[in-house]
């Protein structure tokens, strides 16, 4: 089976000299729910952003089998879903509706399919009577499920994660946790939250120092304190 991210030896350096990214190698298939762990400033966030080309390193980044290149950038940037930590680097529209609507206006369909990708992607995320709400009036968890409509809205077939339970508490984080549960897409989750990625994601992928330093099972991953520790997880 085609992978749906394949990524090989992607390297990326920050204009003051910082190694973000080094000799990274990964394959994610079709289904897959991964988790993406280490400490603050070891690269996730980098990594997610070189795949719709928001970033772009050396080495080799590869979605659906399409390059992560100048000509393939808008088909990629439809298949993956990149949900931002702040939901207000996200969120910038007069109302929910405007928001969620983007992407399909983006991909140029007509207005009956915008209104229908729109009522579909928050029927998914159980925000369908917020459609006419401004985004700054609502509360964190608010904001954090119509920026996963935001990317829905253009039916990716994967979803990208930058730390989804920040800022949030119990009640959201299990009300939003519930919500990935129930998404068919891949996903790949950027995260410090244990419980999340003990609930929700049976891959794990530790980096550190911009380097993979574990990929394996979730459950013999969070069960080694040894190298939790080694790696800043505890």
């Amino acid at each position: 089976m085609e992978p749906v991210i394949e990524i090989e030896s992607l390297s990326y350096r920050y204009p003051d000299g910082t190694h973000a990214l080094q000799d990274v190698s990964l394959r994610i298939q079709p289904g897959e729910r991964v988790a993406l762990i280490g400490p603050n400033g070891a690269g996730k966030s980098t990594l997610l952003l070189h795949l719709n080309g928001i970033l772009r390193g050396t080495g080799k980044v590869r979605i659906c089998g399409l390059p992560a290149e100048k000509e393939h950038l808008p088909r990629i940037r439809a298949l993956v879903g990149l949900v931002f930590q702040s939901p207000d680097d996200q969120l910038f529209s007069p109302t929910v509706y405007e928001d969620v609507a983007y992407g399909p206006i983006y991909q140029g369909l007509g207005k009956g399919q915008i209104a229908e990708r729109v009522d579909k992607a928050l029927n998914a995320v159980e925000m369908q009577a917020y459609a006419e709400r401004m985004p700054y009036h609502l509360s964190l968890g608010e904001k954090k499920r119509i920026a996963v409509a935001t990317v829905l809205s253009m039916q990716p077939q994967i979803l990208a994660f930058d730390e989804p339970t920040a800022g949030m508490d119990p009640r959201a984080k299990r009300s939003l946790t519930a919500l990935l549960a129930g998404l068919p897409q891949t996903l790949l989750v950027a995260t410090h939250d244990l419980d999340l990625v003990r609930a929700l994601l049976p891959r794990t992928i530790v980096i550190d120092g911009g380097r993979i330093a574990v990929d394996g099972s979730t459950c013999e991953i969070l069960a080694d304190e040894a190298l939790l520790n080694a790696h800043g997880l505890r």
